[in-house]
């Protein structure tokens, strides 16, 4: 089972990409004529769902542009709790470097959101081996160390940084873990997918516990398909059906977990999740969500399963709490939490939404 420390002066860093995301809401792009701005990152929102919601120590190691929108980036990062551990870019007033956009609409019905990108001249994609002093960051104790696939596809030097980060903290005692978060068009710029399976699968060698779907598992790391086909968005059987597989590639994965979504329209979805705990599988109930803004969701889920490992609660238990935390999220606005602890928890326990079982 994994060995997770007791005390640190951290208990989670992040390492990755802090970007701007910004909403027209309901209104597609191509008709806004207001947005709203939300700060956003995988890693990000892990470190501050942590550090907000669930009372953690949290902090991420990321590149900051010295302008007026890190500096917008910044103070959402210090409102969240979490300490940045930051390499500086000068901005040189015309080109950059930048800090990353986002654009997604909320969509609505039938409509599906729409998400596009400006990650042009991003910072971000510039860090490299040696940007950050791990020996200082961790030299108070570090609990669990966390990166994904999305910084992974952003140039050549991100992964040899994410790899140098996770060897520093697992020598500084660590948990290590990885969300793949497999993006088509990332990939797409940036070597196609055998570059992906190539650098997700050195990543993955590192990794005690993994955040992915099948399609996750079999573009990102190059997994074979399961053999039984799922019968919905909710069965679990094609998920369990590959984790032989992902055990005999990286024996030393001791988890491996992910939502389960069914999408009946833009406001309204089943959510499930499971996981693989080192054999064994673990399904969360569905529940029937309104959801205000799906973005984060995924991260949330993350971000709860991690709390409750580090708070040393059962599997099953771990995984209630992130399935909880998820589903809460998705009905606030913004990628970021706005739960409370004793919230997640009361959800966790079926006490506030009818739970199908």
């Amino acid at each position: 089972m994994l060995t997770i420390r007791k005390d640190a002066a951290l208990d989670f860093v992040s390492l990755g990409a802090l970007v701007l995301r910004l909403d027209p809401g309901v209104v597609p792009f191509r008709k806004a004529t207001e947005c709203r701005i939300h700060v956003s990152g995988g890693e990000f929102n892990c470190a501050a769902n942590l550090a907000d919601c669930f009372r953690l120590k949290t902090g991420i190691a990321t590149a900051m542009v010295d302008y007026p929108i890190g500096d917008l980036i910044a103070e959402r990062v210090k409102a969240m709790g979490v300490t940045p551990f930051y390499k500086r870019f000068a901005h040189d007033g015309v080109a950059g470097p930048n800090m990353a956009a986002v654009y997604s609409d909320c969509g609505f019905g039938v409509r599906a959101p729409v998400v596009f990108y400006n990650r042009s001249n991003e910072a971000a994609a510039r860090l490299k081996p040696g940007d950050f002093d791990w020996n200082a960051i961790f030299a108070g104790g570090v609990r669990w160390f966390h990166s994904g696939g999305i910084f992974a596809s952003l140039s050549p030097t991100t992964p040899e940084l994410i790899a140098e980060g996770m060897q520093a903290a697992k020598a500084a005692g660590a948990v290590i873990s990885f969300d793949l978060n497999f993006r088509q068009k990332l990939w797409d710029v940036s070597g196609g997918a055998a570059r992906a399976v190539e650098v997700l699968r050195r990543i993955a060698s590192h990794v005690d516990v993994l955040v992915g779907n099948e399609e996750d598992l079999q573009k990102g790391l190059g997994i074979e398909g399961p053999r039984v086909a799922a019968t919905s968005k909710l069965d679990p059987s094609a998920f369990f059906g590959m984790m032989d597989r992902v055990a005999a590639g990286h024996p030393q994965i001791k988890v491996v977990a992910t939502t389960l979504r069914e999408v009946h329209s833009t406001s309204r979805h089943s959510w499930s999740a499971v996981a693989w705990v080192e054999g064994k599988e673990i399904t969360a109930p569905t529940v029937e969500l309104d959801v205000y803004d799906r973005v984060g969701g995924g991260d949330g889920f993350a971000s709860g399963l991690f709390y409750g490992l580090m708070a040393g609660e059962p599997p099953e238990e771990a995984v209630k709490l992130g399935w909880a935390h998820g589903a809460l999220l998705t009905t606030y606005p913004g990628d970021t939490t706005m739960a409370t602890l004793e919230q997640v928890r009361a959800f966790a326990k079926g006490g506030s939404a009818r739970i199908q079982r």
